[in-house]
């Protein structure tokens, strides 16, 4: 009986003395960390102007008024349009900006950045979309006598910009290229 009790005793002592809870803490939110090479950049020749691009997009000439800079691996294009002015200046800026804005319904926000290169005569502004908007970026660019381009970056899936924020940053950076590098002919 006396081993009976001690043995009691000590599986009770284990369960009560043995084992000391640690208190749970949560993990810490993680992130996921995407980062993309810079490529070589090659040049796009268009009957009208001329602009440095990242050599993973798959340029598409669709006519001599539209361009698409596709990005197959993040699922994403930038699709630029251009305008010849014919005295309509203040209509095609209006039109630029309005298009930029009517994402602010989904946006979180939109910070937009002017952009002048006098040398150049190129002239802009560039809209920086954050939040689930249908485009995380749009710009246009001027000479403010005989062209006008406007430029919008969109992904092929629903709008998740926590998903997407990498991607956006990267492209937006590529965006910035383009405005930097484009020469009228």
């Amino acid at each position: 009986m006396k081993i009976k009790f001690l043995f009691l005793f000590l599986l009770l002592s284990l369960v009560f003395f043995g084992c000391k809870d640690e208190e749970a803490l949560p993990k810490p939110k993680a992130m996921l960390r995407l980062e993309y090479d810079r490529p070589p950049i090659e040049i796009a020749d268009t009957p009208n102007f001329t602009f440095d691009y990242n050599a993973i997009a798959e340029l598409k000439q669709k006519n001599s008024r539209s361009v698409a800079l596709k990005y197959p691996e993040m699922k994403a294009a930038i699709f630029m349009s251009y305008r010849k002015i014919n005295g309509d200046l203040k209509n095609l800026t209006r039109d630029a900006q309005k298009l930029s804005y009517e994402h602010a319904a989904k946006a979180d926000g939109i910070r937009p950045r002017a952009y002048e290169d006098i040398t150049n005569k190129v002239y802009g502004e560039f809209f920086e979309v954050s939040g689930n908007a249908a485009s995380q970026a749009q710009f246009y660019v001027t000479d403010s006598l005989n062209h006008f381009v406007t430029g919008s970056l969109y992904f092929e899936t629903r709008p998740n910009y926590d998903s997407i924020y990498p991607a956006a940053v990267y492209l937006q950076q590529d965006m910035g290229r383009i405005m930097e590098s484009l020469r009228w002919k």
